[in-house]
């Protein structure tokens, strides 16, 4: 038998979801929206917020990394598979024009005081000049090797020091030049017995080159005057080190693994690890925002993973909010304001868009 308390529960029950329906009815009908969940006070404490994007149909394979004109107010996305620079108003996202006088194009760089877009390019020419207002190519220069890719800028030197030769080319070395970006000028160029040297991060206030040298689980560090390899130490928590961020001010490098894919916290100084995360699977892109003093993790898994750094010793992933398969490839504007991520199709067959997020200052 049931009893009369239990009775008087499934009645409330009846009548409370019931007057929950006539609430949402009579919402829907006065054409306004329903009720916030309880979560949505946190939602708005997230550090990313879901902005806007712009689909590019038709492009397939993967984009790389990017570059921006704050003046013009241009965004730049090498289109690595799809030979092409994607050109973005930084403003607002919107697709602007398609650039095709390319061929691999890897790392974009702006140089604001010639007007020039400057490409660096994993085709036979190496590093390409296109006119900023017309894009007409200028000139090209050939480097040490083919298979020209990642690059890190040094503004105090004026340097560009790019990543050439490697697997993809292919070749079973592969060297780190380093460069006038403006002219083309080799100043220095080192050899590695390495098939596979990914990214890399440069000291402004200091002389130092931070290389993963991916095939090899090594960290290199280079005297960025010389080229001079001073340090090699083994990466021993994962395996296929690839992008690498830095924070010059607490000295702490960000290195993100590909197997399996681990972020980790070294101290730039000893190369020890102060701290270790997961990180999305098939990384291409780690970013360091100094602004808010936080990392950004953009993986081919389809979230962003964001860490934020207490103080040089400890972090804290504070969320993983949703991107896109295959958004791999990220840029922060220049007031840490937004941002931008680009979803390849590659593997994943996945619309190519260009994806933003609202960045949430930090007190």
């Amino acid at each position: 038998m049931i009893s009369r308390f239990t009775l008087l529960l499934a009645v409330s029950a009846v009548a409370l979801a019931a007057c929950n329906k006539g609430k949402s009815e009579a919402a829907a009908a006065s054409g306004e929206p329903p009720a916030a969940p309880a979560s949505s006070a946190v939602a708005a404490d997230s550090p990313l917020k879901l902005a806007g994007s712009v689909d590019l149909p038709g492009y397939a394979g993967d984009f790389d990394h990017f570059a921006y004109d704050e003046k013009g107010d241009r965004l730049f996305l090498a289109g690595e598979d799809g030979k092409s620079i994607e050109v973005f108003k930084l403003s607002t996202g919107e697709h602007l024009k398609t650039l095709k006088d390319v061929d691999t194009p890897h790392s974009p760089m702006w140089l604001a005081d010639k007007n020039e877009l400057l490409v660096v390019d994993g085709g036979k020419k190496g590093v390409r000049w296109l006119d900023g207002t017309t894009y007409a190519l200028k000139r090209t220069k050939l480097l040490s090797a083919p298979g020209a890719d990642s690059t890190a800028y040094d503004p105090s030197s004026g340097r560009l020091f790019v990543v050439t030769g490697g697997k993809d080319v292919p070749m079973d070395i592969c060297f780190i030049e380093a460069i006038d970006p403006k002219t083309g000028k080799i100043f220095w160029s080192t050899k590695f017995d390495a098939n596979h040297v990914e990214a890399l991060a440069v000291e402004s206030q200091g002389s130092r080159i931070f290389v993963n040298v991916t095939d090899k689980n090594e960290l290199d560090v280079l005297d960025k005057n010389t080229g001079k390899v001073l340090k090699t130490i083994k990466v021993k928590e994962a395996e296929q080190n690839a992008p690498i961020a830095m924070d010059e001010k607490t000295h702490r490098l960000f290195v993100v693994t590909r197997k399996p894919g681990k972020l980790l916290v070294l101290d730039a100084d000893s190369l020890a690890t102060v701290a270790e995360f997961k990180a999305p699977e098939r990384t291409d892109q780690v970013t360091w925002d100094p602004v808010n003093r936080r990392v950004y993790v953009t993986g081919g898994e389809g979230y962003v993973s964001v860490v934020e750094q207490t103080d040089a010793d400890h972090y804290a992933e504070v969320e993983k909010p949703t991107s896109g398969p295959g958004a791999k490839t990220a840029i922060l504007t220049p007031k840490a304001d937004r941002l931008y991520v680009a979803q390849s199709p590659g593997d994943t067959k996945a619309m190519a868009k260009l994806i933003w997020f609202d960045i949430k200052p930090r007190g």
